[in-house]
């Protein structure tokens, strides 16, 4: 089950929660109860391996 970021525009309240893709996002925050929160959206962690990848690597001709 993914695990969301959320965060109240509000309070500046951040908590995660773990959400199935078919539930409704959290629009309440759970400290102020004001409708002011919204998902926090990060970038996604990439590494790279192998052969191609690395400046030190020798190119293919």
């Amino acid at each position: 089950m993914p695990t969301y970021h959320y965060r109240c525009k509000n309070c500046g309240y951040d908590f995660t929660e773990q959400q199935s893709f078919s539930d409704d996002p959290i629009t309440v925050c759970p400290k102020c109860s004001q409708e002011q929160v919204h998902k926090v959206y990060s970038a996604v962690p990439i590494e790279f391996k192998g052969h191609g990848f690395y400046r030190t690597d020798k190119s293919s001709k």
